[in-house]
């Protein structure tokens, strides 16, 4: 039999999926790797890492049903987007560590270009002016890396994110290219012509043949060669950025549907059609490019996300040692009926949608004798609500409808107390489907559609399943004070 393989590599670990030709999961692995800060608010990988991670997991899934490499028909490829690698093309040498999508350092560059580029960006690109894209990480390394500064003299440059990474460490260097869902995300690519923008280019001092080729998100990217876990006969045929591959992987296939992936950030995006160009948001959400499939038209997307959530968790794990394994936060909280006054706004990369301050901090207020590590822990999961809550509210401004469901996947989508808080808070039901991997799947998906394996997005529509839904319970009147607590909690740590 063969089978269609997922690599979703994303902030902390990768993790690849198999799926038989049926759309259903046979195996899954998955290894974390080092997270690196090498100074406050800074945040890199090492790209090796990355890589190594990737194979680990590939490996262990194939061992999980007695395949073998030449098994594997096609790959999908998803990733943590905004992230940005620099090597060289001759060699592949890798010429600095990835600067993350989390990383802050370019907060200043950002700033002085703000007064002048802020509202062209948005118009070329749909997104705001925030060291969160690529464009000045970009920059910055061009500016401060000797090795980077070297090889752009040389011509010998590529940068990529990190779906171009790999598909170059799976090619071996034959294929440098990057999809529009990627490339929508680097604060290079024009909306409306989906293709690297000369101005912005010239903005970000970016060589245009340092960047890969933009190419749909379903169709042939390249040809494996000599790998150990696929064969020279596999193809890559699928790649998206996580956020847009968890909207495909959730079938949201209609104009107004949305999904929120609770992963080391929330982000909510919601279909908007092919017409999105037609809609500027007015509430800061960021217009991106979900998929295309082929030469059909683009699919568009409003999007909005909470840089920090599930990573919250990870901090009271590790950082504040409340408990061992991340999925022991629900247990702890339910101990306690409410937060006790505190307040966490999880600031602790600065703020996303609908904000955009990169200089918040974390702020937890509200302690008094009282207080213990459960109404901590109640309040970190009512933060991650309230974020998604901001975001949705956001979009319902701006598409002047209010959305009736919310489909939710990611590690954090399995947390029954959150998902109740999070129905509450947006006043609507939220579906969860019965595989929450839906990152990866949406990679599978695209892969089998450009490989053939499946014809188009009604065969997906039939493999997508619902687990459990939840309904609001909380009065408008609470949910109105509620809101105002968190609203002044917010200006504390924006100040």
């Amino acid at each position: 039999m063969k089978y269609i393989m997922s690599i979703d590599q994303g902030t902390t670990g990768s993790t690849v999926l198999i799926l038989d030709q049926g759309g259903s999961l046979v195996a899954e692995a998955s290894h974390d790797y080092k997270q690196i800060y090498p100074k406050p608010g800074w945040v890199e990988h090492d790209p090796n890492d990355i890589w190594q991670s990737v194979t680990d997991s590939a490996i262990e899934a194939l061992k999980k049903i007695n395949a073998k490499p030449t098994d594997i028909l096609t790959i999908g490829i998803t990733n943590q987007r905004e992230t940005v690698i620099a090597w060289r093309k001759s060699n592949s040498e890798i010429l600095h560590n990835a600067i993350v999508w989390q990383c802050r350092r370019t907060s200043d560059m950002c700033q002085k270009l703000k007064p002048s580029w802020q509202n062209k960006i948005k118009n070329k690109t749909g997104l705001v002016l925030d060291p969160y894209f690529s464009g000045s990480k970009i920059r910055w390394l061009i500016e401060n890396i000797k090795s980077v500064k070297t090889a752009m003299k040389d011509n010998d440059l590529a940068f990529g994110t990190i779906d171009t990474f790999i598909l170059w460490k799976l090619t071996n260097g034959k294929s440098f290219a990057t999809d529009v869902s990627n490339a929508s995300r680097t604060m290079l690519m024009n909306l409306k012509t989906l293709s690297w923008d000369d101005e912005l280019l010239k903005l970000f001092k970016v060589p245009k043949n340092c960047l890969p080729e933009i190419k749909s998100s379903a169709g042939f990217f390249g040809q494996v060669e000599n790998i150990k876990f696929a064969s020279n006969e596999t193809s890559i045929t699928g790649i998206a950025g996580d956020q847009q591959s968890a909207l495909f992987g959730q079938a949201c296939f209609k104009a107004g549907d949305s999904k929120c992936t609770f992963g080391t950030g929330s982000f909510i995006l919601m279909n908007a059609g092919s017409q999105i160009l037609k809609l500027r948001s007015k509430s800061k959400m960021l217009t991106t490019v979900a998929w295309q499939i082929k030469n059909e038209k683009p699919v568009y997307a409003l999007e909005g996300g909470a840089f920090i959530c599930g990573a919250a968790v990870q901090w009271l794990r590790d950082g504040l040692n409340l408990f061992e394994k991340s999925s022991d936060v629900e247990k702890l909280a339910r101990t306690v009926e409410n937060s006790n006054g505190v307040e966490f706004v999880p600031a602790l990369t600065g703020l996303g949608a609908p904000h955009w301050d990169a200089n918040a901090r974390g702020e937890i207020t509200g302690l008094t004798r009282g207080v213990t590590k459960a109404h901590i822990a109640r309040a970190t999961l009512e933060a991650m609500a309230l974020q998604n809550a901001e975001i949705l509210i956001s979009m319902q401004k701006d598409l002047k409808k209010k959305i009736k469901s919310v489909k939710v996947d990611g590690g954090g989508s399995q947390n029954n107390l959150l998902m109740q808080i999070q129905s509450d808070y947006l006043q609507c039901e939220i579906v969860r489907p019965r595989q929450i991997e839906t990152t990866g799947m949406g990679a599978a998906y695209l892969a089998g559609i450009g490989a053939g394996v499946w014809k188009n997005i009604s065969d997906i529509q039939k493999i997508w399943q619902k687990d459990q839904s939840f309904s609001p319970k909380i009065s408008k009147k609470d949910l109105a004070a509620r809101f105002l607590k968190w609203d002044r909690a917010v200006k504390k740590a924006k100040t």
